[in-house]
């Protein structure tokens, strides 16, 4: 990184890192106050549910627009937006007239902001770090997630106890009003357009969105990665959302839930770290896909007995290897793809690779709970041979099948991408994005110093 860019990035990082630890607030006061409210897990999932959709359904829009405004811009809005929700919460809350319905639609806008906020802070790494450095700095994007992870329930449970959930919130407010405060400290250079886009006329924003679709399909290595995550997506999902009802089971312990959940932020938090201070591997898509057999070996070890030592030593190489793989994806997408598309690009990249993350969220549980969990009851199918004596029999051992059969997909389909040579060269194969020079700075920041790549 440039000095410049090292400080602009920095305190651009800092600004969401406080963001992020205060919506991990939020999301956790308002998950416990929705089920103790309603006692529906269904209910609950709903919520998550909805704050997924919009990337999916309006991902690439965002992009088109994240590339015809200016990027610092969007990020501001996209931390006020969220601020004024939290803030209703909070009002509603202190009147006694808060309602689950009420966060169902606050949890769907709050997805909405994210949606452009994301390509828009993605885009704008490229402006402010050097390539050589991208990997570093979605390392420290991981490395700060993991943290909040870590920290947020556990600074709301203190909270709580001291103070009305409305407090929560209103903490949460002032975070995302700290962000906006460091966004409005620093200048984030936009990117010149290319030289055949100069002098053009704009084009519709149906066209500006459907050009993510066409650049990645022109560059058959990138789409056949992105397969490769919607692959690895599904089971992922499918894994994370059976985890812990898995471990309930076969411990009836809560304590032993919060333990696991400590690990997943562990985990993230080493992962973080080692893409930090690496930079990740190289080639990156070794990274990558080095990552998705690790993910299998995870997967067998969580599953294969009723050992909470298994499991967590199974969930702590799960997520030290997630930041390493989407570091080291990141990495790539960041270098191949040309600054002043970046935003319509990696909404698509995103919309493609997740997907599938709604159909692991919702097939979870039928899977298991008509599937799985049956076949090594006492009595079930499986319970009196091999299989329920390697596995074993009770509660949450046929989650542990589950897994074992989940297992085979990351590993298949890192495998895959290994033999296909599309996927293994694609970094030789697909040339650098030169590194654009930003626009001349407006007259009003003549005086300031231009942050550059």
């Amino acid at each position: 990184m440039s000095q410049t860019g090292l400080k602009t990035f920095g305190t651009i990082w800092i600004g969401q890192l406080v963001s992020l630890l205060g919506s991990g607030l939020t999301t956790f006061a308002l998950g416990i106050w929705a089920l103790e409210r309603t006692g529906s897990v269904t209910r609950y999932a709903l919520i998550i549910v909805l704050a997924g959709l919009p990337s999916i359904l309006i991902g690439p829009f965002a992009g088109a627009l994240v590339d015809r405004w200016d990027r610092r811009l969007v990020m501001l809005w996209t931390d006020l937006g969220p601020a004024v929700i939290t803030l209703s919460y909070a009002f509603l809350l202190y009147r006694g007239e808060l309602q689950v319905w009420h966060i169902y639609i606050g949890a769907f806008l709050n997805s909405v902001f994210s949606t452009f906020q994301w390509p828009a802070y993605s885009a704008s790494i490229t402006m402010l770090v050097e390539p050589k450095s991208y990997g570093r700095a979605y390392g420290m994007m991981d490395f700060g997630e993991a943290g909040t992870t870590i920290a947020a329930p556990a600074l709301a449970g203190l909270l709580l106890s001291v103070m009305d959930i409305w407090g929560v919130l209103l903490l949460d407010f002032v975070s995302f009003l700290f962000a906006a405060v460091t966004l409005l400290l620093v200048r984030i250079p936009r990117p010149a357009p290319a030289a055949s886009e100069e002098g053009a006329e704009e084009s519709s924003l149906w066209k500006d969105a459907a050009f993510g679709w066409h650049f990645i399909r022109a560059r058959p290595g990138l789409l056949q990665l992105l397969f490769f995550f919607a692959t690895v997506n599904l089971a992922v999902c499918t894994a994370g959302v059976a985890l812990l009802p898995m471990v309930l089971g076969f411990t009836g312990s809560k304590a032993a839930v919060g333990t696991i959940m400590s690990l997943v932020g562990v985990g993230m938090l080493a992962g973080g770290a080692v893409m930090t201070a690496t930079g990740g591997p190289r080639p990156r898509i070794y990274g990558v896909l080095g990552c998705g057999l690790l993910l299998s070996v995870c997967f067998v070890l969580v599953g294969l007995k009723p050992s909470l030592f298994l499991v967590g030593a199974g969930v702590i190489l799960w997520y030290v290897g997630l930041p390493i793989m989407n570091g080291s994806s990141s990495a790539i997408w960041q270098s191949k793809v040309p600054a002043h598309v970046q935003g319509r690009v990696f909404a698509m990249r995103r919309m493609l690779a997740q997907f599938t993350t709604p159909i692991g969220d919702f097939s979870a549980g039928p899977l298991a709970d008509k599937i799985f969990i049956p076949l090594l009851l006492p009595g079930g199918a499986l319970a009196g041979g091999v299989v329920g004596e390697v596995v074993g029999v009770g509660p949450g051992r046929g989650i542990g099948l589950m897994f074992l059969a989940l297992a085979a997909v990351p590993g298949l389909a890192a495998l895959w991408g290994f033999l296909n040579p599309r996927i293994r060269n694609l970094e030789t194969e697909i040339p650098d994005a030169p590194v654009q020079k930003a626009e001349p700075a407006p007259a009003e920041d003549a005086g300031s110093e231009p942050a550059t790549a």
